[in-house]
């Protein structure tokens, strides 16, 4: 088999592929701070809690022999090792994901908007281009 490289996230919730390019016209208003734009589209592979003591074996000599769970954004990791991390999570038997959780997020979303102004950078990125459209 030919080996590829595939973009794909392990997160605190799972295991998830990237499956599109980001598209950085796109305003999601999902960030705590605004200082980050754009979307890409997912397809989770698995949507499981796992914890990090069951990871954490795993060094990654790509990253000063740092534990995997010690790992920022968009660090690469090693075929092999990419390989144990994905058999243990497959075989991990979890009791809760990221669905338990969803009431929360909302609860905080809902009170994060509330507290937000109406006007985002976003918002106001549209307003020359809609004058512009419009003229």
């Amino acid at each position: 088999k030919q080996w590829y490289q595939r973009r794909v996230a392990i997160t605190a919730g799972g295991v998830a592929e990237m499956v599109s390019e980001v598209d950085a016209t796109v305003c999601t208003g999902v960030w705590s701070q605004d200082k980050w734009k754009g979307k890409f589209d997912v397809k989770w592979i698995y949507v499981k809690d796992v914890p990090n003591n069951q990871l954490r074996h795993i060094k990654l000599e790509n990253n000063d022999n740092k534990p995997v769970t010690n790992s920022r954004d968009t660090q690469e990791v090693p075929r092999e090792k990419g390989m144990q991390l994905m058999r243990i999570i497959h075989d991990y038997k979890h009791n809760t994901s990221i669905f338990d959780d969803f009431g929360h997020y909302e609860k905080r979303q809902d009170e994060d908007n509330a507290k937000k102004e109406k006007s985002t950078d976003c918002d106001s990125a549209l307003i020359p281009l809609l004058m512009t459209i419009f003229r």
